[in-house]
C-alpha cells in the first residue's frame, strides 16, 4: 500500500529531514509513527500525500509513484486519503454537517449521496446530535469527530491522523483511538502519529519509530530491531491510560461501511459548483475542482478560529 525506498528528503535550509529512509505499509495495517521533533514524522506524511516531494528515492502508494504525479493527477490521488489534524481545521461559519458535507461537494457528489452518507458517517460517530451546531459550539473532542468525520467521508482507502488527540482530553482520545481501530477493522489502512505513550501501549499495533530521518525500530520489521525505548512519547494528558475498562465506550460499532461507498461523480467542470449555498461558493471555471484548495480554504477561513478550545 506504501512504501518508501530509499527516501531522503532535504529542504531549501539544508535540512535534511529524511536519510535513506525505506520502509512500508501494507494495506489495512494500523502503524503508530514515534519519534521527537524533528525526527522526521510530519515530513514522511507530507510525502505520502504529496505536499512534499523527495530530494532521493521513491515514494509509492497504492501503486503509484507519488514521485511522478503531475499536479493534474494530484487532487484525485488525495481522494484515497483522508486527513485528520491536531487543530481540527474546521470552518465555524458552517454547521458540524456542512463541515463534513464539504469533502463530498468539492468532488462534486450528488446532493442525495452527500445526505445519505454524511448522516451515515455523522451517526458513525456518534454527533448526529450535533448536526446542526457550529464547532465553536461543541468540545474540542467533539471537533476532532468531526474531523474524522470529514476524513471517513469519501471512503478513503488511507487514513492518516497527525496527532490525532492532541488537543482533546484522555477520555476522549481513548474513544477517538477506538474508532481509529474499529476503522481499520474493516479493512482501511491507519497510520497515526504521536507523542502519547499510554495510547501506543493501550492499542499495541505496529510502531515505527523514527530518529534523525531514518527509521531506528519497527516492531513489523525485526531486522529493524523492538521497539523497546519509548523515552520520546509523552503521556496521554493523564497519569495512566492503561485499561479502556476505566472509560465509557461511546463509539459505535463500524458496520456496513463497505455498503455505504460514495457514488463516484465527475465534478462540474464549465459550471459553479457551489459548495455551502448561503455561506461559501467555489469558482472553478473550466477546470476541475482541485483538493488543493480545499485544503488551502480550510486553512484561509480558520485562521480567526479562537485559541482556546473548550472542553
Amino acid at each position: 500500500m506504501i512504501e518508501f525506498q530509499n527516501v531522503s528528503k532535504e529542504y531549501d535550509t539544508n535540512t535534511h529531514a529524511l536519510n535513506g529512509l525505506t520502509l512500508s505499509v501494507d494495506e489495512g495495517e494500523f502503524v503508530f509513527i514515534v519519534g521527537s521533533s524533528g525526527a522526521g514524522k510530519s515530513t514522511l506524511l507530507k510525502l505520502i500525500m504529496n505536499e512534499e516531494v523527495p530530494t532521493k528515492g521513491r515514494v509509492i502508494v497504492d501503486g503509484q509513484v507519488v514521485n511522478d504525479l503531475k499536479r493534474s493527477e494530484v487532487p484525485y490521488f488525495r481522494r484515497k486519503m483522508g486527513i485528520v489534524f491536531q487543530d481540527f481545521r474546521l470552518i465555524d461559519k458552517m454547521s458540524v454537517f456542512d463541515n463534513v458535507a464539504f469533502a463530498m461537494r468539492v468532488i462534486g457528489a450528488q446532493p442525495k449521496d452527500v445526505h445519505k452518507r454524511v448522516s451515515y458517517i455523522l451517526d458513525l460517530v456518534g454527533l448526529s446530535h450535533k448536526a446542526q451546531s457550529r464547532p465553536s459550539e461543541i468540545s474540542g473532542g467533539e471537533q476532532q469527530r468531526v474531523s474524522l468525520a470529514r476524513a471517513l467521508v469519501n471512503n478513503p482507502k488511507i487514513i492518516i491522523a497527525d496527532e490525532p488527540t492532541g488537543n482533546i482530553d484522555p477520555k476522549m482520545s481513548y474513544e477517538i483511538m477506538d474508532l481509529l481501530s474499529q476503522i481499520n477493522k474493516t479493512g482501511t489502512t491507519v497510520i497515526v502519529v504521536t507523542h502519547e505513550k499510554s495510547l501506543v501501549q493501550e492499542f499495541d499495533r505496529r510502531v515505527i519509530k523514527l530518529e534523525k530521518g531514518r527509521v531506528i525500530s519497527d516492531t513489523g520489521n525485526p531486522q529493524a530491531g523492538e521497539v523497546s525505548d519509548t523515552t520520546d512519547l509523552k503521556p496521554a494528558n493523564a497519569e495512566n491510560i492503561t485499561d479502556s475498562s476505566d472509560y465509557e465506550d461511546t463509539t459505535q460499532p463500524v458496520v456496513g461501511m463497505e455498503d455505504e461507498a460514495v457514488t463516484e461523480q465527475q465534478p462540474c467542470a464549465e459550471a459553479e459548483q457551489v459548495v455551502h449555498q448561503s455561506e461559501l461558493d467555489l469558482r472553478f471555471g473550466d477546470t476541475e475542482p482541485d483538493i488543493n484548495k480545499y485544503d488551502d480554504l480550510i486553512r484561509e477561513l480558520t485562521q480567526e478560529k479562537p485559541d482556546k478550545i473548550q472542553q
